[in-house]
């Protein structure tokens, strides 16, 4: 079979290239799926950069979320059959004709829900409501900031938080020319950091936020608090630049404020207690289906393309989501 592999840490596409592997097999408790779609997120970037903890040994696998079909089913597995449409969390190889993923992070696809779509379900929705719901828990009523508002985790709160009670959806971006798609995703008002606009709201709005959802390090950790209401909720979840994360805010701060630093982590959450990610992924599913959750099609490409969307990613060019079609 095809797939996509990555031989050693660079920070270009030169070690990411196609290979022919033998086709895997499931284990007891896993499944194998043949891929109609992957998703492609920035933790591949991450991954391919050589960041700690994202790469146990090299040739590495990436893609981890993909819809398709059931291809064969583990002998302790139940309630997945083959040829059943699904969509699945994977801990690596999702860019890949087949590949092989734990059945208890396997859910079966919810009728009306197109595979490509679909193939955003797993990572990226799936990290936006569960941000929602168990790491911030937004309340009724609250004003949300997300940092990092351009791309497709950006869309998908846009599209989420105001089912959950978010009054006031407030987002940043990296650049300026990200701004019109973070407005055409949902947010009722976007900031750039490179302009400026975002240290200016920060001054002249203190304490505005009851939600800061940063996926950006400790970078605007200062800032963040700023913004942070009484009793706000601040929840970390990634570090794109691969620095290592600054110093948290000293305690009398966060007691003055009666704030909560938290962090996030989907691939954490997934090891030790996959129950709560395959919850979010059927709940996810269940939005789309019923039409709550109206996510724009993710932008489509070859198996092949893949180096140059993460280049794209790396060099902080892109917006919205990307899916890989595997096979048709």
């Amino acid at each position: 079979m095809r797939a996509l592999l990555i031989d050693a840490p660079s920070t270009g596409p030169d070690t990411t290239g196609l290979h022919i592997l033998p086709l895997p097999v499931p284990g007891p408790t896993d499944v194998t799926i043949d891929v109609a779609y992957a998703g492609i997120n920035y933790l591949d970037v991450m991954a391919r950069r050589g960041d700690a903890g994202y790469v146990q040994h090299w040739p590495y696998a990436p893609g981890l979320e993909v819809a398709g079909t059931v291809r064969a089913v583990g002998s302790h597995v139940d309630g997945l059959t083959a040829g059943q449409p699904v969509v699945a969390l994977t801990t690596g190889g999702g860019y890949a004709e087949v590949v092989r993923v734990p059945a208890a992070l396997t859910v079966p696809l919810a009728a009306g829900v197109d595979l490509d779509l679909a193939a955003t379900v797993p990572l990226t929705v799936s990290t936006a409501l569960l941000l929602i719901t168990d790491a911030a828990r937004v309340q009724a009523g609250d004003t949300v900031l997300v940092q990092s508002a351009g791309g497709g985790l950006g869309h998908a709160l846009a599209q989420l938080l105001p089912l959950y009670g978010c009054s006031q959806l407030i987002g940043t971006v990296g650049q300026a020319s990200k701004e019109e798609a973070a407005q055409n995703a949902g947010f009722d008002l976007v900031l750039s950091r490179e302009d400026g606009e975002f240290e200016s709201f920060a001054a002249q709005s203190p304490g505005a936020c009851q939600v800061i959802l940063d996926p950006l390090g400790t970078a605007l950790l200062d800032t963040d608090l700023r913004v942070a209401a009484q009793g706000a909720r601040v929840v970390l979840f990634g570090n794109p630049s691969g620095e290592p994360f600054g110093p948290l805010p000293p305690a009398p701060r966060l007691l003055a404020g009666n704030i909560a630093v938290g962090g996030f982590s989907l691939r954490a959450l997934a090891a030790r207690a996959p129950h709560r990610v395959r919850w979010a992924m059927e709940c996810s599913l269940a939005h789309l289906a019923a039409r709550r959750l109206q996510l724009p099609r993710p932008s489509a490409v070859e198996l092949a393309d893949i180096p140059e969307i993460h280049q794209r990613m790396a060099s902080g060019h892109s917006t919205g989501k990307f899916v890989a079609r595997i096979t048709s």
